[in-house]
């Protein structure tokens, strides 16, 4: 039987926040798992920070992309922790499988409840497989569901509507913005991360969202975003009907090279779910959007006077 945690995903934001708790808990993390820790990394990643976190630490350069590759790096493993793409759970589960991993970790997403096709779909066939295979192979399963990731300028997401705020004098909206979102911050994901490792016997077999303490109107979010610009922001709407129209003919304009028509759907698809399951089974507590969005404006600030 494995003795080693190996990790997958650790030098991102949230996996970060992850291999912290685990470096500031390592004599505990070491006593559940006396094999070490692994880290399984892309070939070009930078370490520096991984190994100041966590300085007794196994680094294994390997694409998760490469099954054989995977395989070995699951040997002598117990617990995986996948934080990385939920396009590599596939290879992950197989691998795990192969080594006849324990426990498996599984940070996928809350898309897999949108309803539109294309959104969803490819999703759910993910989150079908790897319960078959862990069922197939006696693996204990947890899948834990982000909503949208914030908190660091690299997160592809609220750092996107800082810098339009920022820049644009009127904000283009859709349907007034009038949609809830529950942004999650990475740093309280982390936590979740680390709780959930820690506590098998009421996280095993199970799955769990992870959003933010309160649902927020879009409208909501790029108000508060100004405020901490100090910024007041003006908005122009647009139509439902209208935005989907425009969609439609960029699609048939560019020989159906383009095509954002369900990205506009999804637009204004409200994403809120309930995180009561994690309350009771690891005491999930995540921050206000209020209070989280601050620290990414200052740091989007900050940047934005080095290149200036």
């Amino acid at each position: 039987m494995g003795t080693v945690l190996a990790l997958t995903g650790i030098t991102g934001k949230s996996g970060s926040a992850l291999a912290k708790r685990i470096g500031d808990n390592f004599s505990f993390i070491a006593d559940m798992f006396p094999g070490g820790v692994r880290a399984i990394v892309r070939k070009n990643s930078k370490t520096d920070k991984l190994q100041r976190l966590i300085p007794v630490i196994d680094i294994i350069p390997s694409g998760l992309e490469n099954a054989d590759e995977l395989k070995n790096a699951f040997q002598d493993v117990d617990t995986v922790v996948h934080v990385a793409n939920i396009h590599y759970s596939i290879n992950v589960i197989d691998a795990a499988a192969f080594a006849n991993v324990r426990r498996v970790i599984f940070v996928h997403t809350t898309g897999v409840y949108s309803k539109f096709k294309a959104a969803g779909e490819e999703y759910r066939k993910i989150d079908e497989y790897v319960y078959q295979e862990c069922k197939k192979h006696h693996i204990l399963l947890t899948i834990l569901r982000p909503t949208m990731i914030y908190g660091n300028c690299a997160d592809r997401n609220i750092s996107i509507f800082i810098h339009m705020v920022d820049r644009l004098p009127i904000m283009p909206v859709v349907n007034h913005a009038a949609y809830e979102l529950q942004p999650v911050h990475y740093d309280d994901l982390g936590e979740a991360y680390y709780q959930v490792l820690i506590h098998e016997e009421t996280t095993a077999n199970r799955e769990f969202n992870l959003s933010g303490k309160e649902p927020i109107l879009l409208e909501d979010i790029l108000i508060a975003i100004g405020d901490c610009l100090g910024k007041k922001v003006l908005f122009f709407n647009i139509p439902f009907w209208a935005a989907y129209f425009g969609a439609w003919m960029l699609f048939f304009l560019s020989l159906s090279y383009v095509d954002f028509r369900e990205k506009v759907q999804r637009l204004c698809e409200s994403r809120i779910f309930s995180y009561d399951d994690a309350v009771h089974a690891f005491d999930y507590s995540p921050r206000s959007f209020y209070d989280g969005i601050a620290g990414e404006v200052k740091e989007y600030i900050n940047n934005k006077r080095r290149i200036d």
